[in-house]
């Protein structure tokens, strides 16, 4: 066989591997397209009716209460990772213990609608069950750890450097403007178009912010789950050693999380392809729980808070979460509830006639609804005291908003410092109008 042939092979191999792993990729995406609009779609109506100046009105020092209040709201908030350290960060310059605000965050990204109603479809139930029981018990985790080691000296610098930094910026001005476009009562809002747009643009909003998440996510779990060898995960992850696999499988599957950059749902269809691959049953929630380690949210933390507080935050939220993935586990194990078979694949190889494809169809139309509310909130009376983000397209309250700039007599709002600085850099490629 000429070498020009075995080229032309080697070169076929890998094409037919590529269109494997990117039609896996796919039906991973069609098998929880309706749990998306579902979640989404829920978690943006939660959004449009929950004031955020509750929220800090009712965070305060650490105190069972506190983290209770911190775990509600994180519940009801956005499950961007990025969105979440932003408004974390907010409230922790506005007063709030430190502590409640990170339970916030972590609450943001892990206890939220659509983040279980995906596990249920791509993973199953157990899955699901599990992530809201080992939530539970992380955020007690994380509150008695962060109650000892988040505490002192690092702390109060990282808010006097917050503070600084936010003492000069321009979205003061005009906050008092801002306020006075507070949302009526909910149950008045509940009764409204107006109320039901902005809801319809939380989930849009959310939608585009995640949009790259989420394409990265499917895509390289199509790519582990088709073309990485058993033997490979074998080598990552410990198998037939009782307890110490268990042990070995929690504490490594935060690591694999913070090399893989994916964060929030993201995460999900990788946890899919790491359960194909041998993972255990709790190393699979300590990866999910890590989607706020990944190597750019580490960043932003050290940005934020400096390299001292970063470096015990990854260290509490490693241990916690690799904890809780253990905990979890010895949990459904006593409860006879870890699945006693792994899927031999994880979405079907084609289309077919089933309640899929129907529910797909039926939450398409639903989609088209939301999206239709989207484009005519201003129609319908939505958008007060709101404004999206020009870069990643999230919605903020503007009275809330954790960044700001102005630009050609314009003010823009920001769900993060990230996003601002990305539009500072580049202006002219903003996405959505100003204020």
């Amino acid at each position: 066989m000429t070498g020009a042939a075995v080229t032309m092979l080697a070169t076929a191999g890998w094409l037919d591997g590529i269109g494997r792993s990117l039609r896996e990729g796919f039906f991973m995406f069609w098998e929880t397209l309706w749990p998306l609009v579902l979640g989404f779609g829920l978690s943006g109506a939660v959004q449009a009716f929950v004031s955020h100046d509750t929220m800090q009105d009712k965070l305060g020092r650490l105190r069972p209460s506190s983290v209770a209040r911190a775990s509600g709201y994180g519940m009801v908030s956005s499950s961007c990772s990025y969105a979440a350290t932003a408004m974390a960060k907010s409230l922790f310059v506005k007063g709030t213990d430190f502590v409640a605000a990170t339970v916030f965050m972590f609450a943001s990204t892990n206890l939220v609608i659509e983040l279980g109603v995906v596990l249920v479809v791509l993973m199953g139930w157990q899955f699901a069950a599990s992530e809201f029981v080992g939530g539970v018990i992380m955020i007690i985790l994380l509150s008695l750890a962060g109650g000892l080691w988040l505490r002192g000296r690092v702390v109060i610098e990282a808010r006097q450097r917050l503070t600084n930094e936010n003492g000069h910026d321009h979205h003061q001005h005009g906050l008092l403007e801002e306020r006075e476009l507070q949302h009526e009562p909910w149950r008045t809002r509940l009764r409204s178009k107006g109320g039901w747009a902005d809801a319809a643009t939380y989930t849009m909003a959310d939608l585009t912010m995640l949009r790259k998440e989420l394409v990265i996510g499917y895509v390289v779990a199509g790519f582990l789950a088709t073309l990485v060898p058993v033997h490979f995960w074998n080598v990552v992850f410990l198998h037939g050693h009782g307890f110490w696999t268990i042990l070995e499988n929690v504490a490594v599957g935060p690591f694999v999380a913070i090399a893989s950059f994916v964060c929030s749902i993201g995460n999900v269809p990788l946890a899919a392809a790491l359960w194909k691959g041998g993972i255990s049953f709790g190393g699979v929630v300590a990866f999910i729980f890590a989607d706020l380690i990944t190597l750019p949210l580490l960043l932003i933390y050290r940005r934020y808070y400096g390299t001292n507080l970063t470096l015990r935050m990854l260290a509490i939220f490693w241990a916690v979460m690799s904890l809780a993935g253990l905990a979890t586990e010895g949990i459904f194990r006593v409860t006879g509830l870890v699945p006693a078979t792994r899927p031999t694949q994880v979405a079907p190889a084609h289309f077919s006639w089933n309640y899929t494809t129907y529910l797909n169809i039926a939450f398409l139309v639903l989609f088209a609804l939301l999206y239709r509310a989207y484009r005519d909130r201003e129609r319908w009376g939505g958008g007060r005291g709101y404004a999206l983000d020009p870069v990643c397209g999230m919605q903020v309250e503007t009275a809330h908003a954790p960044a700001m700039a102005v630009h050609g007599g314009q003010r823009y709002f920001f769900c993060s410092d990230r996003c601002r600085e990305r539009f500072e850099k580049e202006p002219r490629r903003s996405t959505a109008a100003g204020t």
